[in-house]
């Protein structure tokens, strides 16, 4: 009896270290250890993470460059909270082999998470002043009076803001899946998505949305943005069903959680700390008033005095194609171009990018819209 206890007991013993082995494994590849460098492309002169006390708290951002003479470009991203340069990592575009590139982190969030900070310090208006400041940094350090400016998707929301108020400080602006009108937009995507359910005969995903009917009916002009039932449509649906439907980051895109959280999990461009924060980052910033207001751009500005580009996927409801193109003309530039792209959603630069990288070279930095769509 006691020697048959004893083979059982080896047995679970084995068995359970063979789970440890595989758990202990699967984590190494899921969430690897890393320094945390930066990653070099041989061609890279500028290769570093920067960090400025600006307004208060601790900024941290990325800047590439193969040389330190080429223009500078100020990368403002989408999320918040997701750092552009993930986009850049996971869907190498190699920009940098033209601008000297700025990713910059906003309060809060990733390389600039700081739990201390007081949520009501993460607005707009803040994050435009932090802008500024790291415009004026990138500005003095490469010697440049003015610098490029790009927008993606939120990061639209700041930069707009930027190219009206201190057209001085930039030599263009882009703006990437631009934010446009978020109620307009996120009521035609909900019908959208819906819709095509209702095509396909998916009756769970039609059970699930039409949980929040109410709030995008017509009849409801003015939906509450900060609403328990809104943050619940976000949290639980809305991007389930935009990549589901091939609306959403990317067109191929279908699940955030193999797109975007694992991948970023296993990012050793950053530290196994610094990959966390940008998830307690984005958990903190979820919580803030720029994640519950309707930005209208054209309550920000009609008229810019620096060029105007804009770069919008064909296939994109996250900041609806059609209300850019719409917001786009309405806009009044001396120098503008809008540039379609058949084979994207919400991110063409990444999606696209040997189109995007011509755009930039032929186009953005010769001063010209050669390219652009015609009307």
């Amino acid at each position: 009896m006691n020697s048959k206890f004893k083979k059982i007991r080896k047995i679970i013993l084995i068995i359970f270290t063979i789970i440890i082995l595989i758990l202990f494994i699967t984590m190494l590849i899921v969430f690897p250890p890393s320094a945390g460098n930066i990653t070099n492309n041989n061609h890279d002169e500028i290769c570093e993470k920067t960090y400025l006390n600006v307004n208060g708290t601790k900024l941290g951002m990325v800047i590439k460059g193969a040389k330190a003479d080429n223009p500078v470009l100020l990368f403002m991203g989408g999320g918040p909270g997701i750092p552009e340069y993930w986009m850049e990592y996971e869907h190498p575009t190699d920009i940098d082999e033209y601008f000297t590139v700025c990713y910059l982190c906003y309060r809060g969030t990733a390389l600039s998470y700081d739990p201390d900070l007081p949520l009501e310090t993460i607005n707009a208006e803040q994050m435009t002043l932090d802008a500024v400041k790291v415009t004026d940094y990138l500005r003095e350090r490469f010697g440049q009076e003015k610098i490029y400016l790009i927008g993606h998707s939120f990061g639209t929301t700041i930069s707009l803001r930027l190219a009206a108020e201190y057209p001085e400080k930039y030599e263009a602006y882009i703006a990437m899946s631009m934010s446009v009108d978020k109620i307009r937009s996120e009521r035609k995507a909900y019908h959208y998505m819906l819709d095509q359910y209702k095509k396909n005969g998916n009756k769970k995903m039609i059970t699930e949305m039409e949980k929040y009917y109410d709030l995008f009916s017509d009849n409801n002009t003015e939906p509450d943005m900060s609403s328990k039932e809104m943050h619940s449509y976000f949290a639980k649906t809305r991007d389930k069903a935009m990549h589901e439907n091939g609306i959403g980051t990317l067109h191929n895109m279908d699940s955030v959680i193999t797109g975007i959280f694992f991948p970023t999990l296993k990012m050793t461009d950053f530290t196994q700390k610094e990959r966390l924060n940008i998830w307690r980052g984005k958990s903190m910033v979820s919580k803030s008033e720029i994640s519950s207001g309707n930005f209208k751009a054209t309550d920000v500005t009609k008229q810019l005095d620096i060029p105007f580009y804009v770069l919008a996927g064909k296939y994109d409801m996250t900041t609806d194609y059609d209300l850019q193109k719409e917001y786009f003309q309405l806009v009044h530039a001396d120098l503008k171009g809008f540039y379609s792209f058949e084979n994207s959603a919400h991110s063409p630069l990444f999606e696209e990018p040997e189109k995007a990288k011509n755009i930039l070279i032929e186009d953005v930095i010769n001063k010209k819209s050669d390219l652009a769509d015609s009307f």
